[in-house]
């Protein structure tokens, strides 16, 4: 395989949420032949020394160390970073187009990269060419206006395609070039479906696309056959993660992380969740209310009072305390009690790999109860309801269930692609799936902001999570992936998944 593209990214088409059949593919499942070391970045002995002989003429210790002031860009959708300076070493994870990050002044080398390899913050190294420059002013990196908001349940603004799908412009068309390339009536139509965009924030233009600059294509994009102002139609049913939306021409226009400029009249903004998980602050049990909601209840000496309504699928954490038994009334740390029958408590467990005697970070999931809960050694600190394979507890070989057993994180994403079919009435190709967390295989936890039904089945094998808890346990979990980067793999394992009834 040609160099440039060992370090770009081989596409892996692994079936992610489905090992049968395209339908819940993830395109970004990771590679596990070669095992990075994240906590040893040597300087190979041949720079080293080199530099102390000469340090003149190949640049001191400090220069071959990031943080001086340098920079290097990602100019392609996936700018790998490696263990060492050379694309025979490990790869450590990746930067997406647009990132800037900190870099050393020298090269550490031209093993098998021309441009040289450059060591990056806070380790490794990439290579300048194809999918990364020393130029901060690029074209790619002047078009993409922001990176993903990390920690944000959702990092970027998401819709979902209308029919027929919005045409992909690379520049500001004017009304005429509208008018051209999508008929005269548009305007009715922008009319027709502008309110419905009304909840959208809208940014300025960005400068580069004012300045009438034609949107670049990052390396590794999809790259259609351009016409006079736009690169053709976006695939049916597509959704997609947006970088920046304004108005443009009485209209609202997205620029996508792929940079492309759609009209998002032609498209439906996504509903997210607004559910959210429940942090265990002093290691009870996690209990969430049915659907349609509960009674609560307030001990005055020693009778129980109703006391209000608690909202279906709210999170709580349980004291351990009952009254009438576990069929009766469960306490709840906020003082709130509630009845057996409105809520569904976790299981709190032991795992078989034993980390929780040795105080590791690991995650149980429960397929019967549709629960997530994150644990830290022997204590629960989180807790989420989720969507498992509409399998159920059937085989997954067979089925869109959930693979059950004990299993490591072996690559993480900030956001990537799945294509496929991922509910019962929906199929989409959606862009930008945010908070990938790769298990096994091409299954993975990851937020899905194109349903809400977290709590009863769903997926065709992913562990979908509402997108909240996708963000909180992406930043707990390792491998951890640094600020400015937007994957990063450990095929050695980072944090335990168990799967389970």
């Amino acid at each position: 395989m040609a160099s440039f593209h060992r370090f770009i990214l081989p596409v892996l088409l692994l079936a992610a949420c489905d090992r049968k059949d395209p339908p819940g593919r993830l395109a970004d499942a990771p590679q596990s032949h070669t095992i990075p070391r994240p906590t040893s970045i040597p300087v190979p002995p041949s720079v080293s020394s080199a530099a102390s002989a000469s340090p003149s003429a190949q640049g001191s210790i400090e220069e071959l160390e990031p943080g001086h002031g340098a920079r290097l860009a990602s100019i392609a959708m996936r700018t790998w970073v490696y263990d060492a300076p050379t694309e025979r070493s490990d790869k450590l994870g990746y930067l997406r187009a647009g990132a800037l990050v900190d870099r050393a002044e020298r090269s550490a080398g031209t093993d098998g990269c021309d441009g040289g390899w450059y060591r990056v913050s806070p380790r490794g190294y990439a290579c300048v060419g194809k999918g990364a420059s020393l130029d901060t002013q690029h074209p790619i990196v002047q078009a993409a206006p922001r990176g993903p908001r990390r920690g944000e349940p959702t990092p970027y603004t998401y819709v979902m395609s209308a029919a027929p799908p919005p045409h992909l412009y690379f520049r500001l068309p004017s009304e005429a070039d509208q008018a051209r390339v999508e008929g005269s009536t548009y305007k009715t139509h922008v009319a027709l479906h502008e309110p419905r965009l009304s909840k959208l924030e809208t940014d300025t233009v960005p400068p580069f696309l004012l300045e009438g600059n034609d949107l670049p294509k990052p390396y590794g994009s999809d790259k259609n056959l351009s016409y006079s102002v736009h690169r053709g139609r976006a695939p049916e049913n597509s959704a997609f993660g947006l970088m920046s939306v304004f108005d443009w021409t009485g209209r609202r226009f997205g620029l996508t992380t792929e940079l492309d400029l759609i009209p998002l009249d032609r498209t439906k903004p996504a509903t997210v969740s607004e559910l959210v998980g429940v942090k265990l602050e002093q290691g009870g049990a996690p209990a969430f209310v049915v659907p349609s909601g509960t009674s609560t209840f307030k001990q005055v000496g020693t009778q129980f009072q109703e006391s209000g309504t608690a909202k279906g699928r709210t999170g709580w954490e349980l004291t351990g305390k009952t009254h009438g038994g576990e069929h009766g009334l469960h306490e709840t740390t906020q003082g709130v009690w509630l009845p057996a029958p409105g809520i569904i408590i976790g299981e709190l467990r032991k795992d078989r790999a034993r980390h929780a005697e040795r105080g590791k970070k690991w995650i149980s999931v429960s397929i019967g109860k549709q629960m997530l809960i994150a644990y830290e050694g022997e204590k629960p600190v989180y807790a989420s309801l989720v969507s498992t394979g509409r399998g159920g507890m059937s085989d997954p070989e067979e089925t869109f269930a959930t693979v059950r057993g004990t299993f490591m994180i072996r690559a993480k994403h900030v956001s990537g692609t799945m294509d496929g079919n991922q509910g019962e009435d929906e199929s989409f190709d959606l862009r930008d799936v945010p908070y990938i967390q790769y298990f096994h295989e091409g299954y993975a936890l990851h937020a899905a902001y194109w349903h809400d039904d977290f709590g009863k089945v769903r997926s065709h094998g992913c562990v979908n999570l509402p997108p909240a808890s996708a963000a909180w346990l992406f930043d707990w979990t390792d491998p951890p992936v640094p600020k400015e980067w937007h994957g990063a793999v450990a095929p050695q394992g980072g944090t335990m998944v168990y799967i389970h009834k």
